[in-house]
């Protein structure tokens, strides 16, 4: 049996191809191979842009990042209001439950001493009551403070209701907040995918090639007038609050562009605008398509310093305007704050805040 179970254990030899047999085994096996590695090259060959489709593709890839960076600061801004609600609702309802606690401790208590005296029939307690005026008098307060128990058993009654609904409000606003954050992340998500593409397909370009890329984007943004001593505009703002807001964008010349970034260090296109108004004592909401209904619509021909001007079908850039067809903006990714000419890109409207 000992030998039965050894000789059932041990591996079937195999059987070696010979002659033709062999000869045509090995030819499958060479042509599988080389089919392997043509189809693996395949799928990893990507087809070789020249230098002008990586540029197109870089500067889709900047502005599609851009619309993203802007629905993304829209996601966050709804996010902080929703978790500030959610927090609101949350400590009201621990503020009524409080109250609700002592009104339920109160009739607890009047409960306790009606069982102790309230088992004989008020009839049997007259009778028995050496001073029958004295016990009426009693009995009529009883009854006014009866009255006040029910009161205060309803009132117990609506506070349980209110709490009830509050606490399905917060319910709601939880199941908003996390839609929200979900949308939020999502945006994210797209911004950093849309950021590292375009830093992908740069970095396919020679040294000589992306600086070409930079120059040229350097161009089209506005040159290299990016730092403090860019000369100022002569026109004049049309009043002291659109003045300071112009005097901090040109203080916010040649920071950096980050996305998400309101400031002081570094901005996003609505963050340095924002901020430009904080500064003159004017809040502004986040997002450049929510800037634009933030004052009145002015024509491209009335500008003046101070104003908001959009750009792009989707109103997904914004700048400040300084006079002279000059704007300042913080351009995308590499690009910091700078002095640019507003007919730079498609026009979608403008805003005079105040």
């Amino acid at each position: 049996m000992a030998a039965q179970r050894t000789s059932a254990h041990r591996k079937p030899r195999q059987r070696l191809f010979t002659g033709s047999a062999a000869r045509t085994a090995a030819s499958l096996a060479i042509a599988g191979a080389a089919t392997a590695t043509a189809l693996e090259g395949a799928a990893q060959a990507e087809p070789q842009l020249t230098q002008a489709q990586v540029k197109a593709k870089v500067d889709r890839l900047y502005h599609e990042a851009e619309a993203a960076t802007e629905k993304y600061n829209g996601a966050k801004e709804e996010v902080a209001a929703s978790e500030k609600s959610l927090d609101a609702l949350r400590d009201e309802a621990a503020r009524r439950t409080e109250r609700l606690n002592a009104a339920r401790d109160a009739l607890g208590a009047f409960a306790t001493a009606q069982y102790r005296t309230g088992g004989i029939d008020p009839a049997v307690q007259l009778a028995l009551s050496s001073d029958p005026d004295q016990y009426l008098a009693r009995a009529s307060y009883a009854d006014r403070a009866a009255d006040r128990r029910a009161a205060a058993l309803n009132g117990v009654r609506r506070q349980m209701s209110d709490i009830a609904q509050l606490r399905a409000r917060a319910e709601d606003e939880l199941e908003n907040l996390t839609a929200r954050r979900a949308e939020l992340k999502k945006q994210k998500d797209a911004v950093r995918a849309g950021l590292a593409e375009a830093q992908r397909l740069l970095a396919t370009l020679t040294a000589e090639q992306r600086a070409a890329y930079e120059r040229g984007a350097d161009a089209a943004h506005g040159g290299t007038r990016a730092d403090r001593g860019a000369p100022r505009s002569a026109v004049a703002a049309p009043n002291p609050r659109a003045a300071q807001a112009v005097d901090f964008a040109y203080g916010a010349l040649g920071k950096p562009y980050v996305w998400g970034a309101t400031g002081p260090s570094s901005f996003d296109c609505s963050g340095l605008t924002q901020a430009a108004w904080r500064a003159a004592g004017v809040s502004l909401p986040r997002t450049t398509y929510t800037q634009i209904n933030a004052g009145r619509r002015v024509s491209r021909s009335e500008l003046a310093p101070g104003d908001l001007v959009f750009f792009y079908p989707g109103v997904t850039h914004v700048g400040l305007y300084i006079g002279g067809g000059q704007m300042i903006h913080a351009p995308r990714p590499g690009a910091p704050v700078r002095v640019a000419p507003v007919d730079e890109m498609p026009f979608a409207g403008a805003t005079r805040v105040a």
